[in-house]
């Protein structure tokens, strides 16, 4: 019989009641490390003060409206986005798949509306995850993705990763936009490096194609930098951000230079409850945090601190985990093991963290673990990993 929920997930036995900075609470008392943050999305923990307090005084004044109306927090929340980064313009969204959906409708409609209607072809890459709509499994690809879902919507290239000379054959006059996560996260932690990430944006200048950054996991401090494609110094033409941004409450949004955003008139596009109040006085809060420069310090310096724990919990597990890759505060351990059997060793050892393609474990606590927070998840990790050994060694 199915369940009243219906059975996608394949759910760990565990409950949480309540939540304070990186640590959650089960129904029976133990306190776990979160070492996953609803998926990168907690990045300033669980009951953050501020974001409580936001969300509170917002839900004292006023909900929903619709865009029916100017909805004052969400200029607010827009007003700062537009001043922190590239972007011109943004629309809000209440997720990251809706925002690549809008980032595929954006793209083809620019040059559509510039007299290049032919041009509907977007470039993506294998291990690539944009969302779950039919449109974004579309735009990944992968056989687990898509099965099933058929017939799925047409005008996707699929690369392999890192492949450049491919890269450079499949822009042809058809092609109307590049899509790429400057770190991979279901991927498995993949960072592009900065002088791809520059060569991609000057193919896409050289042929007049938009490049689309998604941002979604990577994004919003996560990286070090409020985000991620600012350390290879270029910009994207439009940017999917969500996740990270409503720090809990289900927030994203679309940015885009004026140019890129050019063919989106009334009426091209719209979302009930995007931009709500509650989600943008949420979002203005988690902004205001992350974009300081003294918290982003934070966030290098105690990623500092584990990568430099991690690469000894490698050295001292060598039939565990194989190595470390990524950067700031989205890590990936290569596995050895199952990776999803580290999860579970995990969470016998009160740390949780979430599996990635490529057999990685990935890392994603909040952005305001200190490091004392991190030496305790290395020590949890560290029993994880004596824990699978002893039971390797009895099997």
């Amino acid at each position: 019989m199915i369940s009243a929920v219906l059975p996608t997930y394949n759910r760990a036995p565990l409950s949480f009641v309540s939540g304070a900075g990186a640590w959650l609470t089960e129904a029976d008392g133990r306190r776990f490390l979160d070492f996953g943050s609803g998926i990168a999305v907690n990045a300033l923990g669980h009951a953050h003060p501020a974001l409580v307090a936001a969300l509170t005084e917002q839900a004292g004044r006023l909900w929903h409206v619709s865009n029916i109306y100017t909805i004052p927090e969400q200029e607010r929340l827009a007003a700062m986005l537009v001043d922190l980064t590239f972007a011109d313009t943004v629309f809000f969204t209440n997720s990251g798949t809706e925002t690549a959906e809008l980032a595929i409708k954006m793209a083809r409609k620019f040059h559509y509306e510039n007299g290049q209607p032919e041009r509907v072809n977007i470039v993506a890459f294998e291990g690539a995850f944009h969302g779950r709509s039919t449109g974004a499994i579309a735009a990944a690809g992968s056989e687990k993705m898509v099965k099933g879902f058929g017939p799925l919507m047409p005008g996707f290239v699929h690369l392999k990763w890192a492949d450049h000379e491919a890269l450079k054959a499949a822009i042809t006059d058809q092609t109307c936009a590049v899509i790429i996560e400057p770190v991979q996260g279901e991927g498995g932690i993949r960072p592009v490096p900065d002088q791809c990430l520059k060569g991609l944006r000057e193919i896409c200048d050289a042929t007049g194609t938009l490049l689309i950054f998604d941002e979604v996991q990577c994004g919003m401090g996560r990286t070090g930098r409020l985000f991620a494609h600012e350390w290879a110094g270029v910009t994207p033409d439009i940017m999917m951000v969500a996740k990270g941004i409503g720090g809990g409450f289900p927030l994203g949004a679309l940015l885009a230079t004026e140019r890129a955003a050019s063919g989106m008139v009334a009426g091209t596009h719209g979302s009930t409850y995007g931009g709500n109040p509650l989600g943008c006085a949420v979002g203005a809060k988690v902004l205001e945090i992350i974009a300081d420069p003294a918290f982003l310090d934070h966030v290098n310096r105690v990623s500092g601190h584990l990568l430099q724990g991690l690469d000894s919990l490698v050295a001292r597990h060598p039939t565990v985990f194989a190595g470390v890759r990524g950067v700031g505060l989205i890590l990936g351990l290569k596995c050895v093991a199952t990776n999803t059997d580290v999860v579970k060793a995990g969470y016998d050892a009160g740390i949780l963290t979430v599996a990635a393609a490529d057999n990685v474990l990935r890392l994603l606590p909040p952005l305001t673990l200190t490091e004392s927070e991190a030496t305790e998840a290395l020590s949890r990790l560290d029993a994880a990993a004596i824990a699978l050994e002893t039971a390797t060694k009895v099997a």
